[in-house]
């Protein structure tokens, strides 16, 4: 598992990586998916909803939780 040692002693485990062991980097759900270079990247490929991405984002990281037991969050404000 790829990961960075903080000052206090923890560990940044590298999202991108987790995201990618889980079969998501370049895959395609719909309208939306994750960038084929770039797991951290969601994409919009034509028409989908926001609610399309938001639910793409959602089992993402349900599916680093089954896996890794890790829990990740989103970096960016999901209204």
């Amino acid at each position: 598992m790829v990961s960075y040692p903080l000052p206090d002693g923890n560990y940044k485990l590298a999202a991108g990586w987790l995201i990618e062991q889980c079969g998501w980097k370049g895959k395609v759900v719909g309208n939306t998916g994750s960038h084929k270079d770039q797991a951290l990247v969601l994409v919009n490929y034509g028409n989908a909803t926001g609610n399309e991405i938001r639910d793409l984002a959602y089992h993402i990281l349900d599916s680093v939780k089954h896996k890794f037991g890790v829990t990740i969050e989103p970096e960016v404000n999901i209204i």
